[in-house]
């Protein structure tokens, strides 16, 4: 199995979402991330989503989301044509002793101190995820609290946008 993210213009109308992830649930993929957020147009919106597959049922589900009445447009984003971004909030247990440690790693992996109490830090870092494994694998050496991590977020690269034909779609 390899990984797969795909870019999917829906209407921004309810329960959409439902209908788009209970296609990958009913053949048993296993979803690895999903964001969903409006684009530049409020009546569109873009789910993206990591999932786990071989190419020819990703071909199946493809077709089948295609068949959907509220979706517009499916692109997959190849790793090398896209920007691909997680963002992780980490909690972190630093005392006096430590927070000059913490914030050393911080600092690296030009992350961001985004909350200071007594006795612990909240860092936030956005990146590729193998840059944020790094980064958690660095801070295990402290006592990390809690972890919220988002699912990815990916665009093309280039001028070329995918929404432009699919808003018109949608306002037609």
């Amino acid at each position: 199995m390899t990984r797969h993210t795909l870019s999917v213009l829906v209407e921004n109308k309810p329960g959409v979402l439902a209908r788009v992830a209970g296609l990958f649930s009913r053949r048993a993929f296993n979803i690895h991330s999903l964001a969903v957020g409006q684009t530049e147009h409020p009546e569109v919106s873009r789910i993206t989503v990591v999932v786990d597959v071989d190419q020819l049922p990703l071909e199946q589900v493809t077709k089948q989301l295609n068949k959907l009445v509220h979706v517009l447009k499916i692109v997959e984003l190849e790793r090398d044509k896209s920007v691909q971004r997680d963002l992780i909030l980490v909690k972190v247990r630093a005392d006096a002793r430590q927070r000059a440690d913490v914030l050393q790693i911080v600092e690296l992996f030009r992350a961001h101190v985004v909350d200071v109490a007594a006795d612990s830090l909240v860092i936030e870092a956005v990146g590729a995820p193998e840059k944020l494994e790094a980064l958690l694998t660095a801070l295990s050496t402290h006592d990390i609290r809690e972890i919220v991590q988002s699912g990815t977020v990916a665009i093309g690269r280039g001028s070329r946008s995918i929404t432009e034909r699919a808003f018109e779609r949608a306002s037609a």
